[in-house]
């Protein structure tokens, strides 16, 4: 093996062939990286894990939790909603989020090395 691909092709063919069926279609790896990539910015991944360690919170609950502006946590939890990782609902003057199951499961994945 030169470099990082093979010099010779040898192709297992049942074994290709029956991981090749298992993997699941372009479009719901596309979505699955999208929801991934949510998690991918510190602040997002700073507001899921404060969501996840409460049942809901609002807004200025989460800026001062994260230690971000509000307009900056408001703008960073609808892209997890917009990603299905969180729902928000709205109180008034007020928007709760909390983490959907997905959300909870992904990022218990993403970061089951980072302690709190």
């Amino acid at each position: 093996m030169s470099g990082d691909h093979c010099d010779l092709l040898c192709l297992d063919l049942q074994k290709a062939e029956a991981i090749r069926a298992a993997l699941p279609p372009d479009e719901r790896l596309s979505a699955t990286a999208s929801r991934m990539k949510a998690l991918s910015d510190p602040t997002r991944l700073a507001i899921a894990m404060a969501l996840s360690l409460s049942d809901e919170l609002c807004v200025c609950d989460l800026s001062w939790v994260t230690g971000r502006a509000e307009n900056l946590v408001s703008h960073h939890a609808r892209a997890l909603r917009s990603a299905g990782l969180a729902r928000s609902r709205r109180d008034g003057k007020m928007v709760f989020y909390s983490m959907t199951e997905l959300g909870r499961a992904l990022l218990v994945a993403a970061v089951s090395e980072v302690s709190t």
